[in-house]
C-alpha cells in the first residue's frame, strides 16, 4: 500500500515539474549552468575608470617641449616626464593635454583616491587616451593655415590618423571611446572631421560644427588659467577690500562675437571711474599686472572673444573675482556638478550695449549676495588647477569623471551599430 503512495507520489511531482518547465516557470539550467551576471554600468560600479594610454612617438607629445626632450628615446615615465615650463605663459592656457597624460604616468603612491587610472593591456580599458598635444602643435608649427609650418602639424595629423586606423581597439568602436584633447580652437585643424566619433575634450563649441561636437558626447573643459591662484584671500571685509567695481584687461580686437568687445570699450571706458577697462596683449607683465587687477576687483568681465570662452573666466574664478558673462553662447565645464549662477551674473549681448545697464546692475547689485558669491568661489576654485602630481577633485580629476558620464552612451553606440543592418533609421528623415 505505501508503495502505491509512494509511487503516485512521485508521478504527481514529476508532472508538476515537467508542467512548469515547459510553461517557463522553473529553468533547471540555473542549477546545473549558471548564469554569469551582465557587467554592471561603468558609472554604477564606482571604480575608477580604467584608461589605456596610446604609446605615442615622443614628436606627438613631449617632443615639441623642447629639442632636449624631442632627441631622448624610449617612453615617456613619471621619472622622466618633462616639468611643464614656468615662463610658458600664455601658451599654458591650452595646456589640458598635457595635464591629462601626466595623470595617467602618476603611480598614485600618495594613496589619495583617483578618478582615473592607466591600464597596460587595452583589453580590460573602459576608455583610450590619444596623447598627441594637438594644441601645442599649432602654437609650434605655424599660427595661421597659410603659414608653410603649418605642414608640420598636417603631418602629425596624418601619422596619426594612420595609428589609431590600424589599431583594433579604435576600428572595435569606431574610435567612440577614444578621448582626444582638442582645447585650442585650432587643434586638429585640418583633419578634425575624421575623429568627430571620439570623445574630444575642447573649451568651447566655437569653431566646430554640429555634426562634430556636441555636449552629449564630449567633455567641455577649463581653461588653464595664467595668473597666481589667490591663496590668502581672507581679509576683514572683502568687498570694501577689492576698490575697482569692475575690470577687463585683454585684447579688444576678437573676431565674431568677440566683435562686442570693441564695442563695450566705448561705452565702458568713459564717465566711470570705478571701472578699469583696458587694452592688452598677453605677455608676463602684463599677465601680473591682471593678477594684482582682478584681486583688486569685486567683478571681472568675460565678454565672447574670436569663441564663447577665454581663459580670462578661469583667471576671474580663482582670483575670487565675480565674473560678469557676455557670452551668448558659452558652456562651462562640469556644470552638471557646479552651478555657475552661484558665483557668476549673466547679461546677454543686447543688455550688455544698452549704455548705462551693466554697471548701474553691478552698482546695485546687494553686498551680502556680492559676499556669498565671493565664498563660494573660494569654495569652487580647486576644480580648475591643472597640477602634477594631481589632487583629488581638482580640474583633471574632475575632466576624467566627466568622461566617465559620457562612457555609457558610447556603449549604447557602439552595441547598436553591432546588430544594424541598415544604416541608422533614428537619424533618417522622415
Amino acid at each position: 500500500m505505501y508503495g502505491k503512495v509512494a509511487i503516485c507520489l512521485t508521478l504527481a511531482i514529476t508532472f508538476l515539474i515537467s508542467c512548469s518547465i515547459y510553461l517557463g516557470t522553473v529553468d533547471l539550467r540555473s542549477y546545473f549552468f549558471p548564469v554569469q551576471p551582465a557587467p554592471r554600468s561603468l558609472c554604477a560600479t564606482g571604480r575608477p575608470l580604467r584608461v589605456y594610454m596610446y604609446d605615442l612617438p615622443r614628436k606627438f607629445h613631449v617632443g615639441m617641449m623642447g629639442r632636449r626632450y624631442s632627441k631622448e628615446s624610449g617612453p615617456v615615465t613619471m621619472e622622466n616626464l618633462p616639468p611643464w615650463p614656468a615662463r610658458a605663459g600664455v601658451r599654458r592656457q591650452h595646456s589640458v593635454e598635457y595635464w591629462l597624460m601626466a595623470s595617467l604616468l602618476y603611480d598614485g603612491k600618495g594613496g589619495e583616491e583617483r578618478e582615473a587610472v592607466r591600464v597596460s593591456d587595452p583589453a580590460t580599458a573602459d576608455a583610450f587616451f590619444v596623447p598627441f598635444f594637438s594644441s601645442m602643435s599649432v602654437t609650434t608649427h605655424g599660427h595661421n593655415m597659410t603659414d608653410a609650418a603649418t605642414e608640420g602639424d598636417r603631418r602629425l595629423q596624418v601619422e596619426l590618423l594612420e595609428i589609431l586606423r590600424q589599431s583594433k581597439y579604435y576600428q572595435r568602436s569606431g574610435g567612440r571611446d577614444h578621448v582626444i584633447p582638442m582645447t585650442h580652437p585650432n587643434a586638429f585643424r585640418f583633419l578634425r572631421q575624421q575623429l568627430n566619433a571620439s570623445i574630444l575634450i575642447v573649451v568651447d563649441f566655437g569653431r566646430y560644427p554640429r555634426t562634430m561636437a556636441t555636449l552629449s558626447k564630449d567633455v567641455v573643459s577649463p581653461y588653464v588659467h595664467v595668473v597666481k591662484s589667490f591663496t590668502d584671500d581672507d581679509p576683514l571685509d572683502p568687498y570694501e577690500n577689492r576698490t575697482t567695481l569692475l575690470f577687463f584687461r585683454g585684447n579688444t580686437v576678437r573676431k565674431d562675437e568677440g566683435k562686442i568687445r570693441v564695442k563695450l570699450a566705448k561705452i565702458l571706458m568713459t564717465g566711470n571711474n570705478d571701472v578699469r577697462y583696458e587694452k592688452s596683449v598677453a605677455t608676463p607683465s602684463n599677465i601680473k599686472m591682471s593678477t594684482k587687477g582682478m584681486r583688486l576687483s569685486k567683478f571681472c568681465l568675460h565678454p565672447a572673444g574670436d569663441t564663447p570662452s577665454s581663459c580670462r573666466l578661469f583667471d576671474a574664478i580663482v582670483s575670487h573675482c565675480v565674473p560678469v558673462i557676455v557670452s551668448d553662447k558659452i558652456e562651462f565645464p562640469f556644470e552638471d556638478e557646479i552651478d555657475y549662477t552661484k558665483f557668476s551674473i549673466f547679461f546677454s549681448m543686447k543688455e550688455a550695449l544698452e549704455p548705462g545697464y551693466l554697471v548701474n546692475q553691478l552698482r546695485q547689485f546687494p553686498k551680502d549676495r556680492w559676499v556669498e558669491m565671493w565664498k563660494r568661489l573660494k569654495q569652487v576654485s580647486h576644480h580648475y588647477e591643472f597640477q602634477y602630481p594631481p589632487k583629488e577633485e581638482d580640474a583633471v580629476y574632475m575632466i576624467w569623471r566627466q568622461v566617465k558620464h559620457k562612457l555609457p552612451g558610447t556603449q549604447l553606440a557602439v552595441h547598436r551599430n553591432r546588430r544594424l543592418k541598415i544604416p541608422d533609421w533614428w537619424r533618417r528623415k522622415k
